[in-house]
């Protein structure tokens, strides 16, 4: 284990949290789906590069819509993002999207299901 790995994790929960309030609460881009939250975020060490991981319950529209708004409003977010995260760079935001979500409830619903 590193030894930064424990302020790394920090980091990354951080972050989390304030995408996801900045998102949630700042951004008014009607693309944007209203049940739309932040899965993780993963800063790299160096503090260059944030991946986020995004999950979108709704059709596969709604994914693409709230993508594409998140996308264009990514200078925004990360100049919040810096007025809120105390960290020597602000990091370049990458967003993923992620089913992971909506597959375990379809595999919850599927194996109600078999029980039945």
């Amino acid at each position: 284990m590193r030894k930064n790995s424990i302020k790394n994790t920090r980091i990354n929960g951080e972050v989390q949290r304030e995408l996801s309030r900045i998102i949630s609460r700042e951004i008014k881009d009607p693309r944007i789906a209203p049940m739309t939250s932040v899965v993780d975020a993963v800063v790299t060490s160096d503090l260059k590069q944030c991946k986020v991981y995004i999950s979108v319950l709704g059709d596969q529209e709604a994914k693409d819509k709230t993508m594409e708004g998140l996308n264009s409003a990514v200078g925004y977010i990360r100049r919040e993002l810096a007025h809120t995260v105390n960290l020597r760079n602000t990091p370049e935001i990458t967003f993923i999207l992620d089913d992971s979500i909506e597959y375990g409830v379809e595999m919850s619903k599927k194996i109600d299901e078999l029980q039945k």
